[in-house]
Parts: structure tokens; C-alpha cells; sequence
């Protein structure tokens, strides 16, 4: 995937730098400015690919910052956020803002009934939300299967829902093949997870258990191409990216079959699957020059590296919002 980034001209990334350190391009002494430092981002393995395509160009017109970006799923990347273990977290979901409500039946106050906004606000850690990208979720399954082309929601509410007594593709529909399906998915920990489990089966984190669970997508590409019988979902841009081993099937929310591309997640055809991607960046780190630079670099060019990883860019009004909310917070 990295193969395939376009490398930003030296010209432009030396403007977006001086932008960044609030020079022009006619100052000396801005031009002279090195950004030095670390930037560490954990979270969402969806929004792995674009937090990565980002960092590598960032790194290489500015040699002197380290940006590391790693993909413990939306879950584990809050519970670092929040720890103020990382400077921001990737997430493929808003991140939690309800209390669990203790015995007593109040919002509870021990740490797991507590949600990751006051897991955050309790560690006085600020954040900023930043929508980066348009995700469209895929269900998956092997190049070698050659029998199904669309799933109803309905279909895969039966298939994934906890206590599901589905086990082979006949259960599914009459006239599919007495195999079983090997089940392949992100785990708890994932926002994919949570947002499937919503969407699908109509409750947060509510489904069947025996399937086999990653936060790696590639470790389900993996699994899902070696067996004919299998299905899984993931992000679509790890289904762009290995399209020789694995194929998405078209999804029916109620107004026919959909395949998951650009044009369906923004025109709501492919329903109810398409999602906003995010990244949570901290108000503290984003007053460090390298930090600040960095996520203004990254919403300079979230468009054409979400399209060329596979994901589906934000339009015109959508990225001038974004943009005015990271200067607010950056003055």
C-alpha cells in the first residue's frame, strides 16, 4: 500500500510547513525551522491505512519528527487516548460518552461502568473530534466462493446475532451448500465490532461468540481467503487492497442489493453500512509545533490519501469544517 502514495512535491510540503509554523513562504528564518519530536497515534485498525499513508508523508518532508502509528482496534486506542498514553487515537466510531449505571441503578463510578469520554475528562485530557474519512463496512468472503452475491440484513442478522443457530449456508438461504460458514470478524475491543453489532444486529457489542477474531484485517483477509466457506467483514479499503484473495458481496438494507464503493456510502444506497471514520487528536499535544503541524498536514491531504487507500474522502464543505475546528482549538 505504501508503494502506491503519491510523494508530495518538496515545494508543497515545504508550504504546508511554513503555514503550519505561522510563516510565509518569503521568510528566511521560517524556512530554516526544523519540526523535531514524537507523535504517537494508536487505535481503529480501519483507519490504520489512512493514519499511516499520512504519517509516512509526513515523516518524509520532515525528517526530524517520528510518527508512530499503531492499531489496538477503537477500544484499546481510547483506553491509551485516555490513559494519556498517546497524542491521539484513530477510531472507527464516536467514542463513548454514556455511564454504565452501577447496582443502584445511577451512573456508576467504577472504572468499567465508567464511559471514555469521563475515562478522559477524569485524567483532564481534551480532546478534539476530527472526521477524516467515509468508510463503507464490507461483508467478505473468498474469491473461491461462487454462490453468494447479496445478503439481506435480515440474512446477516440470522447469521451473526447472538444465539444464532446458524451454522452452514443452507441455514442461511434454501439452495446454498451444506458447509459451515467459518466465521471471521474484528474483536470486542474494535469499532467495527461495535458498529456492526449495532447496525446488524441491533445492539452494541450483542453477538455470537464462535468465530474467529482479530484487530489485524489482514489476519482476516488471511483466514477468509484460504477457505471457500468463509465470510467476515471488515473496512473496505483492505478489501480494495487484496481484491486477487477476497471479495465483498452486495447488502440489501431494504431498497435492493448494494455493492460498497465511494459513490454508495455518500449517495445512501449502501445502507446501513457506511460510516464516518475519526481521528480524537489531544488539545495538549496539539500545542506542540510538531503535533499541530502534523494534523494540519493531515487534513491538507486526508482526501487524496483516504481515495488512494480506499476509503472515501470528505467532500468540500464537510473538510472546511473540519479544518476550522482544528484552528480553533489550535489559537
Amino acid at each position: 500500500m505504501k508503494s502506491t502514495m503519491k510523494k508530495l512535491s518538496v515545494a508543497a510540503a515545504a508550504a504546508l510547513f511554513i503555514a503550519a509554523c505561522g510563516g510565509s513562504a518569503a521568510s528566511p528564518s521560517a524556512s530554516t525551522v526544523a519540526l523535531t519530536g514524537e507523535i504517537a497515534i494508536d487505535g481503529s485498525s480501519t483507519v490504520y491505512p489512512i493514519a499511516e499513508a499520512v504519517a509516512e508523508e509526513f515523516q518524509n518532508a520532515n525528517s526530524g519528527v517520528q510518527v508512530t502509528v499503531a492499531f489496538s482496534g477503537t477500544g484499546g486506542g481510547f483506553k491509551k487516548f485516555c490513559a494519556g498514553e498517546t497524542d491521539a487515537s484513530n477510531a472507527s466510531r464516536p467514542i463513548k460518552t454514556s455511564d454504565k449505571p452501577g447496582p443502584d441503578g445511577v451512573a456508576g463510578t467504577e472504572d468499567d461502568e465508567l464511559s471514555e469520554a469521563t475515562k478522559c475528562k477524569n485524567a483532564n485530557i481534551e480532546y478534539i473530534e476530527l472526521q477524516v474519512a467515509i468508510d463503507a463496512l464490507a461483508v467478505v468472503v473468498s474469491k473461491e466462493n461462487t454462490f453468494v452475491d447479496c445478503l439481506t440484513t435480515d440474512e446477516l442478522k440470522a447469521i451473526w446475532d447472538l444465539g444464532s443457530v446458524v451454522e452452514t449456508w443452507a441455514d442461511v438461504r434454501a439452495g446454498w451448500p451444506a458447509e459451515k460458514i467459518d466465521l471471521y470478524g474484528p474483536g470486542a475491543d474494535s469499532g467495527t465490532f461495535d458498529y456492526f453489532t449495532e447496525e446488524i444486529n441491533g445492539e452494541t457489542k450483542r453477538s455470537r461468540s464462535d468465530f474467529t477474531q482479530s484487530e489485524d484485517d489482514n489476519v482476516l483477509v488471511t483466514g477468509i481467503s484460504g477457505s471457500q466457506y468463509a465470510m467476515g467483514y471488515f473496512g473496505l479499503a483492505y478489501v480494495t487492497e487484496n481484491a486477487d484473495k477476497v471479495r465483498a458481496v452486495e447488502v440489501d438494507g431494504g431498497e435492493g442489493c448494494a455493492a460498497p464503493s465511494a459513490e454508495a456510502a455518500n449517495d445512501g444506497t449502501y445502507s446501513p453500512l457506511g460510516r464516518p471514520l475519526y481521528v480524537y487528536a489531544s488539545v495538549a499535544a496539539l500545542a506542540r509545533p510538531e503535533v499541530a503541524a502534523f494534523f494540519r498536514f493531515f487534513l491538507e491531504n486526508t482526501v487524496e490519501l483516504s481515495t488512494e487507500v480506499g476509503y472515501i474522502g470528505l467532500n468540500d464543505a464537510d473538510l472546511a469544517s473540519v479544518k476550522a475546528k482544528l484552528e480553533a482549538a489550535l489559537k
